[in-house]
């Protein structure tokens, strides 16, 4: 059976890693421009496909049917080829977006729901939300409801984006600023790389319910696995992807005090799970074109942390990476977002007895008890997890790889 994903230009996808975790069939990509889309789908020799932007209102035309949500959605996301070679479109972006709220836990009935956006996502949402008994407003650049006007919905209690503000590769950007409702609950974000908005982020920073779209993603995709297959996908499964796909996709960071074993821990960690090793020092060495004591003699701690962060804003944006960050790297406020956003911290923790100090400018020019002292506070405020390394380096990575299977 051959199936897959239609798109435009598709780059990366995770359709084919959840779809082989579904059933048993080819999944493809099919990347192919407006004038191409009719004999593609009259000719392709697919079985099944997904449907991805720009193509969810443009493929209809050539459907001899639609199911009953895809037709009072106006949008496709998935078609199935019938024996007779006719073609059915159906719309499984609507179990997505009810799955993800469930999952969510928010219980959107009788409340105001704000809904950012006013493309197919957004009516997708809209129309879970209503049928959830909500009292949906969209949000617009225009109209009556919009960015500008936000004040007259302080009431809401959930926040929506369906929106692509935020997303890989423009990360750090938020629609909106959350100050403006007192009475917030939680915020969902159908974006899910990186794995956490800046929207997401702030909500998280409020003790705020919050949930990106790869819920959704599996979701989606498991009910459009039943339609390709004729079969039922127990909803269980759902849960068990998202868990997979989540861990290969989070970046592992590690911090702690210069010297602590980040990078001996990080190489061993990497080679473990077959995963890409960063050592932050060295690619901000690469950047500088210089040594980090160069850096330090010739622009300062100043210039180093400038540099430092801008290093870590392109690293925090990559998936699935071991990266091992230099020690000062928390004195910077700014610098957690960046890691966070796609990543879980560990702290990595050692006695100042053992901290070598050769070769790092600040470790040789500073008492390192007094420098532990003032970094205690920060390592803790960015850390989601916290390891000794005191033993043996293996029994560290050991004991990281049971805590991260733990967290999942």
């Amino acid at each position: 059976m051959n199936c897959g994903l239609l798109g435009q230009h598709l780059g990366h996808s995770y359709s084919p890693s959840i779809h082989a975790q579904l059933a048993d069939y080819q999944y493809s990509i099919f990347e192919k421009e407006p004038e191409q889309l009719e004999d593609f789908l009259k000719n392709g020799g697919f079985h099944g496909i997904n449907v991805t932007i720009p193509y969810k209102k443009s493929v209809i035309p050539f459907l001899d049917s639609l199911s009953p949500v895809a037709a009072r959605l106006g949008a496709v996301n998935t078609i199935v080829r019938r024996s007779d070679g006719s073609l059915i479109g159906h719309n499984t972006d609507y179990f997505g977006v009810r799955s993800m709220v469930e999952q969510s836990g928010l219980t959107p009935n009788k409340k105001r729901v704000l809904v950012l956006g006013s493309g197919g996502a957004s009516n997708t949402a809209v129309a879970v939300l209503e049928e959830l008994g909500a009292n949906v407003v969209v949000i617009s650049r225009s109209g009556a409801n919009n960015y500008t006007n936000l004040h007259l919905h302080k009431e809401a209690a959930i926040i929506v984006n369906t929106t692509p503000v935020g997303m890989y590769p423009n990360v750090g950007q938020t629609p909106l600023n959350l100050d403006s409702f007192p009475n917030l609950e939680g915020v969902l974000d159908i974006v899910y790389n990186p794995a956490r908005t800046r929207l997401l982020l702030d909500a998280e920073q409020r003790g705020l319910v919050t949930m990106n779209g790869l819920w959704m993603l599996v979701a989606q995709a498991k009910e459009s696995a039943e339609w390709f297959t004729a079969s039922t996908i127990p909803d269980e499964r759902i849960a068990g992807i998202y868990r997979s796909l989540s861990k290969q996709m989070e970046n592992i960071i590690l911090i702690g005090m210069p010297g602590c074993g980040k990078t001996t821990v990080g190489q061993s960690l990497a080679s473990e799970l077959g995963r890409s090793f960063v050592d932050a020092d060295a690619a901000i060495e690469a950047t500088a074109g210089m040594s980090i004591p160069d850096i330090f003699t010739q622009q300062g701690e100043q210039g180093f942390r400038q540099i430092e962060t801008s290093v870590l804003a392109e690293l925090g944006k990559q998936s699935g990476l071991v990266i091992a960050t230099g020690g000062g790297c928390v004195t910077r406020p700014e610098n957690y977002p960046l890691l966070h956003q796609n990543g879980t911290i560990i702290w990595l923790k050692r006695d100042i007895s053992q901290l070598p100090t050769n070769g790092r400018p600040l470790s040789q020019r500073n008492d390192l008890n007094e420098m532990y002292q003032i970094r205690q506070p920060m390592y803790q405020q960015f850390s989601d997890l916290i390891v000794d390394n005191f033993a043996d380096p293996s029994h560290t990575v050991q004991t990281i790889l049971k805590l991260l299977e733990a967290e999942s």
